[in-house]
């Protein structure tokens, strides 16, 4: 009850949902057919994850979050093991940064496949045609920013164009630190596999840490 009372006090238009008396929500989410689930439980996301929904564990609330512009929705993503697949995060672990180098320029223009927000990156693309303007200007705005740079950069490039999912930001930043970019961006939200980058970020921006396969004091794909 409280529940829905407070959907209906907020004006929302959310009608439907599953209680489960504490129990883990994660079986429901395929059954919903979610696009995107947010939790601050890890067992939830990870099963989510497993089940091929986009899923992140939540932040705490920004202690420095900016004043967020209203008319616009904007979303951030990392790109290698959120977007994108981690294949080329394999190679950099398995192999050293110059095999990693190598492999990205020698696959520039063969898009990667899909990590575990692929598909929602997809279907938010959609709506940011939706809202796009005469002008080409969209209410919903989409950021990539990554740690890879050049050369690295160019396969990134290339994969948003081959799915047709264009970003209105890209942001390469190396070894430098993701929040003041996020900032400067306005980001809603920002969705990142390290945890590392997703406790920086936080501090500006709500942020989602999605379950992936790296050591979370180990950085991967460094400058270089």
């Amino acid at each position: 009850m409280r529940a829905f009372n407070s959907i209906e006090e907020y004006g929302l238009t959310i009608k439907t949902g599953s209680f489960t008396s504490g129990r883990s929500l994660a079986p429901f989410v395929p059954a919903w057919g979610i696009d995107l689930f947010l939790s601050n439980e890890t067992s939830d996301v990870q099963k989510a994850i497993e089940a091929g929904t986009a899923a992140a564990k939540l932040s705490g609330v920004p202690v420095d979050r900016q004043t967020i512009r209203e008319d616009e929705v904007r979303i951030a993503f990392d790109g290698d093991a959120v977007v994108f697949s981690a294949e080329s995060d394999e190679i950099y672990k398995t192999r050293g940064l110059q095999a990693f180098l190598a492999h990205e320029a020698e696959n520039a223009t063969k898009p990667m496949a899909g990590g575990p927000f692929g598909n929602f990156l997809k279907k938010l693309s959609i709506l940011r045609e939706i809202y796009l303007s005469d002008d080409g200007v969209s209410k919903v705005r989409i950021a990539i920013v990554t740690a890879r740079n050049a050369p690295a950069h160019a396969r990134v490039v290339h994969t948003l164009r081959a799915w047709g999912t264009p970003a209105d930001e890209a942001h390469f930043v190396g070894v430098n630190a993701k929040a003041p970019l996020l900032k400067a961006f306005g980001a809603h939200i920002f969705f990142d596999d390290q945890e590392k980058h997703v406790l920086g970020a936080s501090r500006v921006v709500s942020s989602g840490h999605v379950p992936g396969p790296h050591d979370p004091d180990e950085a991967v794909i460094p400058a270089g």
